[in-house]
């Protein structure tokens, strides 16, 4: 065995393990067949959080008059938004590779698959054929968009997150096929443009995952968008009508015509196990990815996974948090991902995040709970920035005062909602938040407002009965 270990697949788990493998004194080899930084740099996070400051700034120009300026009109130049998405992803692209580089891991560019006896064969980009051995391999090959079996979706105008991310122009209309955090992110980013924009949701509520109450509340804010909203439907036929789409949905009671420019296809991803020959190697899998134990390790010793590609939560951050646990536990260091302290961020207008149990979930589990709330529009930083939409639902336990979870839609959600995960990683309780001397004026005193609240104890909020279970 010439490496210490072996990585297939340069997305956030696979490049970030290759790293802190380096760190460890390791040599370590990264086989990726398209580019560093998977899904998530090239497709994902990264491309559609640059297009929605894009729609970010023209929200604001479309308010700008309530600040006191006066801007008589504005242009939108989608060549230039593409190649300030593109130039944003290549300058992390850069970075990857010199920290790739700065740490001696061997990258190798092509495709992988086992043949046996722990032996990785690759297919290289110039179509040369070569073999690598490792005494540990980590498989972090993430997920694909799911294919859908409906008639007509091969139609022209049906469109992928992959396709919409190199849109160069603006639709007129668009029907987006799911209502989960890729559907209502692109939502919120094309009705920014001007898009007439329809999301169609098979479940009954948008975000099925989050808080009810938080996913009710988004839904208005949508509406408030002039975005439609339709749930508890699914599409059942796409036909070609003149130069649009016509959609075909409905469930039991009915159905329903919609006409659009183009449909989104943003519903469901599957864990890529495809072309890896796991049969070689004896790899426990299925439809919803490769069986792992506590430390990441398949049903064959010496071969782990992480990432997307074991299913579970299909973030960039937890493959990344996968990841480092799996390489310290492979060599000897005591390392777990606590997966109830892991945050979860959705970039609409405005932003939803949240970490830790939902009231549902309490609920269900017969939890002795208290709940509170804390509105933005009671928030004087908020109130300045023009962004007084919104509320933050904090659940703790009645006996023990422990914060349970932290529910936030509103302005910064994604970068408050950390407040929520130091106080569930570090178990802290509702007094050890009240300690932490919150500054004016910021939107986090709506944290510890929230909080303050479960006690009873809130100053700027009017007296009111505290939810429990």
């Amino acid at each position: 065995m010439d490496k210490d270990l072996l990585i297939i697949g340069g997305g956030p788990g696979g490049y970030v393990a290759a790293i802190r493998g380096a760190q460890l004194g390791k040599k370590v080899t990264l086989i990726e067949e398209d580019k560093i930084g998977g899904t998530c740099l090239n497709r994902g996070c990264i491309p559609t959080k640059a297009l929605y400051k894009n729609a970010e700034v023209i929200n604001t120009l479309k308010n700008i008059d309530n600040f006191g300026v006066t801007i008589p009109s504005y242009n939108i130049d989608m060549t230039v938004i593409q190649n300030r998405k593109n130039n944003i992803v290549d300058k992390l692209h850069s970075g990857i590779d010199q920290l790739l580089k700065g740490y001696e891991i061997e990258v190798i560019k092509g495709k992988a698959k086992f043949i046996g006896n722990k032996i990785v064969e690759v297919i290289s980009t110039d179509n040369s054929i070569s073999t690598v051995t490792a005494s540990n391999i980590i498989i972090a090959t993430g997920s694909f968009s799911t294919p859908l079996d409906i008639p007509g979706i091969e139609l022209s105008g049906v469109i992928t997150s992959d396709e919409v991310l190199n849109i160069d122009n603006i639709p007129k209309s668009m029907v987006i096929l799911g209502g989960g955090v890729v559907g209502v992110e692109f939502a919120g980013i094309f009705a920014s443009l001007g898009t007439e924009v329809t999301i169609i949701e098979f479940l009954p509520r948008l975000m099925y995952r989050l808080d009810e109450e938080m996913s009710k509340r988004l839904t208005m804010y949508l509406k408030k968008k002039q975005i439609k909203v339709v749930t508890g439907v699914g599409i059942k036929e796409v036909l070609s009508c003149d130069d649009s789409l016509k959609i075909i949905a409905g469930n039991d009671k009915g159905t329903a015509e919609y006409i659009c420019e183009n449909m989104l296809i943003a519903a469901g991803r599957s864990p890529n196990v495809n072309n890896l020959n796991l049969e070689a190697e004896n790899i426990t899998f299925d439809k919803k990815g490769i069986k792992v134990d506590e430390h990441y390790e398949t049903s064959t010793k010496g071969i782990y996974a992480v990432g997307d590609v074991i299913g579970g939560q299909m973030l960039a951050h937890v493959a990344s948090e996968e990841g480092k646990a799996c390489v310290e536990s492979i060599f000897g260091h005591s390392s777990r991902v606590n997966y109830n302290a892991v945050p979860s961020c959705v970039f609409s207008f405005p932003e939803v995040a949240s970490v830790g149990m939902t009231e549902e979930e309490a609920k269900e589990r017969s939890i002795n709970y208290v709940a509170s709330k804390s509105m933005f529009g009671a928030n004087g930083k908020a109130l300045t920035m023009g962004e007084g939409d919104g509320i933050i639902k904090v659940l703790a336990n009645k006996d023990d005062h422990k914060i349970l979870g932290v529910h936030i839609i509103g302005p910064h959600a994604s970068d408050l909602i950390h407040e929520g995960v130091l106080s569930i990683q570090n178990e802290l309780t509702i007094e050890n938040v009240m300690e932490s001397v919150h500054a004016h004026p910021t939107l986090s005193e709506a944290f510890y407002e929230a909080v303050s609240g479960l006690l009873g104890e809130a100053i700027h909020s009017l007296p009111s009965k505290i939810k429990t279970n």
